[in-house]
């Protein structure tokens, strides 16, 4: 059985006997004195959808545009990007942000596309970390790091708590083939840079059957050996254009079991720095019986889906609320908003989206189906 979600106000509020006769409707300087002043939604556990979830992290898309092609992420010849006029500016980004941190969003991370070739960047990153006086307790960006190094000042005096960056092979040729760009040795020196800047630093890997399956024991030496980092290992999964097909799927279990050729894996609790997606573990190397300082993790969609206990929202870049990353329903949020929407209305539309937030993600077959039609979105254009 779920537990009841709590009003903290009343954990709060003073125990009293009985109001005079005649203070049964309390004006508000009397109410004031019993601790009842006007306040905003009570909010403590997140957005709460109808099968009980919290949901406290978001993800916000800031633009479409890439300097990479992934394969797993996009077509060779990219995709066809909303005009600039369709995508959200500066000003409602921290508009909508602002309504998720009242309704109880605790976690925002940055993404695309490429968070940081979107220009006057550190704009944004100011003003969205002045959302911590605002209930914002993370803040935090996704990339591919190439232009990293030189944000990484700015990213702390604005406030973000850390970085996930995107590293899939540390090999230059097949890093060429993944990406369909060069940067290899870019990204491993940003991702050292990175982890002299900020406590959290994760290293995310798209795991490819076939493609780099062979690395994921030698991506877990560099960084959770050598970096004392948390590495991820990401299966699989499909969105418009990126060709998939479960033959490339390299499943959470052949995951677990290549990092075991060479460790013992030591199953962790998640400590509250990520949304509750992977599924960490420590590493004990099996030659010389020493554990590896940091950690990996196994985020495992396809084929263990994590959706009881998933806590993530998104908005897309154009202005589209997603409440889920496997299924095609979004809301549009651009459009109310640039009607002159109230905030109240805006919040109102937030929490019915979230309404309609299914049990769990649609199967591989719904989504080919959903792409097949043309109503899919590739990741690009929903957000890493």
């Amino acid at each position: 059985m779920l537990a009841p979600v709590l009003d903290p106000l009343r954990n709060k509020l003073p125990v009293v006997g009985a109001l005079p006769f005649g203070m049964e409707r309390m004006d508000e300087a009397t109410a004031a004195r019993y601790g009842l002043v006007p306040s905003q939604r009570a909010q403590a556990q997140g957005l709460v959808d109808r099968f009980g979830r919290a949901h406290t992290s978001l993800r916000i898309s800031v633009t479409e545009r890439c300097n990479l092609r992934c394969s797993y992420c996009m077509p060779e010849e990219g995709v066809p990007l909303h005009p600039k006029a369709e995508v959200l500016s500066f000003e409602e980004i921290e508009r909508l942000a602002a309504l998720f941190v009242r309704l109880g969003i605790t976690r925002i991370r940055l993404t695309g596309g490429e968070p940081l070739v979107r220009k006057d960047f550190p704009q944004l990153a100011l003003r969205l970390g002045a959302l911590r006086a605002q209930g914002l307790a993370r803040l935090q960006l996704t990339t591919n790091a190439l232009l990293l190094e030189d944000q990484l000042p700015l990213l702390r005096e604005a406030g973000f708590d850390g970085v996930n960056i995107s590293l899939d092979t540390l090999r230059p040729e097949r890093f060429r083939a993944i990406t369909r760009r060069d940067g290899c040795a870019e990204t491993i020196a940003a991702i050292r840079a990175a982890a002299r800047v900020f406590q959290t630093v994760k290293v995310n890997a798209v795991a490819l059957q076939g493609t780099n399956q062979d690395e994921l024991c030698d991506l877990a030496r560099l960084v959770a050996g050598e970096l004392g980092l948390e590495m991820r290992y990401i299966e699989y999964m499909p969105f418009d254009g990126n060709h998939w097909s479960d033959s490339q799927l390299l499943p959470a279990a052949a995951i677990r079991a290549e990092l075991e050729r060479e460790f013992e894996l030591l199953p962790l609790a998640d400590d509250g720095t990520g949304s509750g997606t992977a599924a960490l573990h420590g590493l004990r190397d099996r030659a010389t019986g020493a554990r590896l300082r940091g950690r990996v993790g196994i985020i495992s969609s396809m084929t263990e889906p994590f959706c009881s206990s998933c806590s993530r929202l998104r908005l897309t870049a154009d202005g589209m609320f997603r409440w889920c990353l496997l299924d095609e329903a979004e809301l549009d949020l651009k459009a109310p908003l640039r009607a002159g929407a109230s905030d109240a209305a805006l919040m109102e539309l937030i929490e019915s989206g979230l309404s309609r937030k299914r049990a769990g993600h649609a199967p591989a077959e719904e989504l080919l189906r959903a792409q097949s039609a043309g109503h899919a979105r590739s990741m690009v254009r929903i957000g890493g």
